[in-house]
């Protein structure tokens, strides 16, 4: 079953929806899913080099004290799920580009889904900038990519077009919100939906392979 994700690096409610989707999942262990991920930026417009955290807040929310607020949500959901997510930690609010090239580059060896849980990880976890090249190739080291192979990549053009083509694609279909979740390429589920939202798809792919094999 391919289930393609469209999300940000950076949106916290789809960190939290991975991680309910993944619950999902693990109640209905006979779906073998091909798990890809489609880029699409929050803020497309973001300085390569990212904000200042303090700065993207104010331009945001208008300030830091109105973020706290409208983060509250988030904070209790995550907590509620069992997530580590310490926004306070964020100092930098990165250009996610080069974040979206390194999963499609990992993904090239099957470790794009990998890459894609780390980074919400050591951004969400630990505050880090995911937007700076030795940071993404430290992550994908841990995921088992080789970490100068991936500093290199990130230094030449790779993936860069296809990133800026699919965010772009998104766009053209309606997409204006992230997580969304295809199934199949026929289901779409969006938001960071509770994992009992999911299991009517997964049993739908269920019981259409099962069908199919008759």
């Amino acid at each position: 079953m391919l289930i393609e994700t469209f999300a940000d690096l950076i949106c916290p409610w789809c960190y939290i929806g991975k991680h309910r989707l993944m619950r999902a999942l693990a109640e209905r262990p006979r779906v073998r899913p091909e798990m890809r991920w489609q880029p699409f930026q929050l803020n497309p417009d973001m300085p390569r080099a990212g904000m200042e955290r303090d700065a993207y807040l104010s331009a945001k929310f208008g300030g830091p004290e109105r973020a706290r607020q409208i983060y509250a949500v988030v904070e209790e959901t995550a907590e509620r799920d069992g997530l580590p997510l310490y926004l306070d930690r964020i100092r930098r609010t990165p250009n996610t580009l080069d974040a979206h090239r390194s999963i499609r580059i990992a993904a090239r060896y099957g470790l794009g889904d990998a890459m894609a849980d780390a980074l919400f990880r050591v951004y969400f976890a630990d505050g880090l900038d995911i937007g700076d090249r030795d940071t993404l190739a430290a992550t994908a080291a841990a995921v088992g990519f080789d970490a100068h192979e991936m500093k290199a990549l990130l230094a030449s053009d790779a993936e860069s077009t296809a990133v800026q083509s699919a965010d772009k694609l998104a766009r053209q279909l309606g997409l204006q919100a992230v997580p969304c979740y295809i199934f199949d390429r026929r289901y779409a589920l969006s938001g960071a939906q509770e994992p009992t939202s999911f299991l009517p798809l997964l049993d739908l792919s269920l019981d259409e392979y099962a069908t199919a094999a008759l």
